[in-house]
């Protein structure tokens, strides 16, 4: 890691780009929106050649070995999900006028009154591509079809007033994914009008070369800078007149510093709610994020499959992800829930090696041991151990602590049957567990059928989270630009848990509840034998993936110019992984 720069070395710099920022304000919000639409493809021709050089230096930085499948997560969560934001935004821009991007999107009610909109599939490329999987917008209550129109892309109406004086954002990127810094900058830019200041993380902010290459047609517009630096820097930039919103991905911790101020004055100002910093403040915090297992009929196949799901939502990454599963909830009286979780350790010892790489994760780790007294070591001989217990919910500081790093609670719940089950684990899960980003679900089909899909998705609205995962990875509505990404909407500055405020959301959709994903619980082509005729097999994104890493590759070639010709490589290699 490089030196960081002290603010006294650029000060005068970070002055001069955000004076030339706030020059452009005005300039953005005028910019029309066929250039917009022209500036997003010049970023994606920008982005292809560095994405290689990005996903390998990535890779090398995380301590993924060369040639290792992993790299396949560095180029999906680098590269292809800021490809991909480009492709939806432009499709959205096409149709914006007269909101028309809306024509032709499935709506319906659900069995509480909301309206959802399905917005994955959307196109033939997410027929061939995620086969079977759906993507569905919840909107906040009093979205009616009549009005949803109202309710979206505001900043491009216009007879809205809207964002529409030109403000400066600063963006504070994250540090362990490298498309969220990016895609935060866009949102602010494309979503919000802003131009903006991404000061990135000292962890990943050998990503800086990069993301100059690739976001150089914002840059020379006067519409972006990109700047390194300490927590001295990011004082400074956070209480600069200039800048005039913030948004923040991390830790509640660093929000609340921001906030209410550092040690026992910002807790003072907290309690007396006089925060030091009244910018208009959005944010993502990340939460103790659970996996519900339902008991069903699961053959040894499913078990293993799911296990490779679960392991999954456990493992990418390292672990240090803000929806990595942090709680699996499992059915006590499930006569399969021995050889799943036996499955599951035997995903997680034999899955290709990686090391640690976050700052402070072995005194996490050490944290988590404390706090679970109960732990046990699931030995990885090449690659870093996992710590596993089980949940005591009467341990406060257990059930709320996001440990980012790999570790795992396991907690038990009754229930007479399924349904009884699920309830009660969306209620343990809401009620003990902290925050509110993402919540995975994994379920039979048939067990979906005996409760009936209106009951189900009765019983789905109760669970209060941002985006839930049915048969998949939260993680997916991160890398699927069209869905609203962040916390369930409620939170505040003195209790902001996971955070205010959404981000990625191309459809501009103004008033999002939640995002449900589902995908099918069976890969191609086993699941043929269940009539079941969708064509995704093993994701891409799994650990366990065999061709992660050409898979990757060849998905960013994809999304920079789709094309036929290109899908019987791409499903080669999927069959193959």
């Amino acid at each position: 890691m490089q030196t960081l720069p002290t603010l006294a070395e650029c000060q005068s710099s970070l002055d001069l780009d955000l004076q030339t920022l706030a020059e452009h304000r005005s300039r953005w919000v005028q910019t029309s929106v066929a250039e917009r639409i022209a500036i997003l493809n010049e970023i994606k021709d920008a982005l292809l050649p560095v994405a290689q050089a990005w996903a390998e230096k990535a890779s090398r930085q995380k301590g993924i070995p060369a040639g290792s499948p992993l790299e396949g997560e560095e180029w999906l969560s680098g590269p292809y999900t800021v490809m991909a934001y480009c492709n939806q935004m432009m499709a959205t821009l096409s149709q914006v006028q007269g909101k028309q991007h809306l024509s032709g999107l499935p709506l319906r009610e659900l069995p509480n009154g909301q309206l959802a909109a399905r917005v994955l599939p959307h196109s033939l490329w997410d027929h061939l591509l995620l086969s079977g999987v759906k993507l569905d917008v919840w909107m906040q209550p009093g979205v009616t079809r009549a009005n949803l129109a109202q309710h979206t892309a505001a900043i491009y109406d216009p007879a809205s007033p809207q964002h529409k004086t030109g403000k400066l954002g600063l963006v504070l990127g994250a540090g362990n994914i490298a498309a969220i810094a990016p895609l935060d900058v866009f949102h602010k830019l494309f979503a919000e009008n802003e131009v903006a200041m991404l000061k990135m993380n000292p962890v990943n902010d050998y990503l800086i070369e990069f993301l100059d290459a690739a976001l150089k047609p914002l840059i020379d517009r006067g519409f972006v800078r990109i700047v390194r630096g300490g927590t001295d820097v990011g004082q400074y930039l956070c209480n600069h007149p200039l800048v005039e919103t913030l948004h923040i991905t991390g830790a509640g911790a660093s929000h609340d510093a921001i906030v209410w101020g550092p040690g026992e004055q910002g807790r003072a100002n907290k309690a007396a709610n006089t925060p030091i910093n009244t910018r208009q403040i959005t944010s993502e915090l990340g939460a103790v994020c659970p996996t519900i297992v339902v008991p069903g009929p699961w053959s040894a196949a499913d078990i293993r499959f799911q296990a490779e799901q679960v392991a999954t939502q456990k493992l990418h990454n390292s672990g240090f992800n803000c929806v990595a599963c942090q709680v699996l909830v499992l059915p006590k009286d499930w006569a399969q829930k021995s050889a799943f979780v036996q499955a599951l350790e035997g995903v997680i010892q034999n899955a290709f090696p990686r090391g640690l790489y976050y700052p402070g994760a072995p005194e996490r780790l050490a944290e988590f041991c404390t706090n679970n007294p109960t732990f046990k070591t699931l030995k990885r001989p090449d690659g870093q151990d996992l710590v596993m217990s089980t949940l005591d919910l009467g341990n406060a500081k257990a059930r709320s602590t996001e440990v980012f790093a790999p570790a795992l609670n396991v907690v038990e719940i009754g229930g007479q049957d399924a349904e009884a089950y699920l309830i009660a684990a969306i209620e343990m899960a809401n009620s003990q567990l902290y925050g509110t980003l993402g919540a995975n679900i994994v379920i039979h089909p048939s067990t979906i059928a005996q409760i009936g899909r209106p009951r189900f998705e009765a019983i789905l609205a109760d669970l209060r989270y941002g985006t839930i995962a049915i048969n998949a990875w939260t993680g997916l509505g991160f890398l699927s630009a069209q869905s609203p990404w962040g916390a369930f909407p409620g939170h505040s500055l003195d209790d902001v848990q996971s955070g205010i405020g959404v981000v990625h959301n191309t459809m501009l959709f103004d008033k999002t509840e939640r995002a449900v994903v589902e995908a099918p619980f069976r890969p191609f082509p086993r699941n043929l034998l269940s009539l079941s005729f969708t064509l995704l097999p093993r994701p891409p994104w799994f650990v366990t993936n065999r061709k992660g890493a050409i898979l990757g590759q060849l998905l960013v070639a994809f999304q920079h110019r789709p094309s036929l010709l290109k899908m019987p490589r791409i499903f080669w290699n999927a069959l193959l992984g």
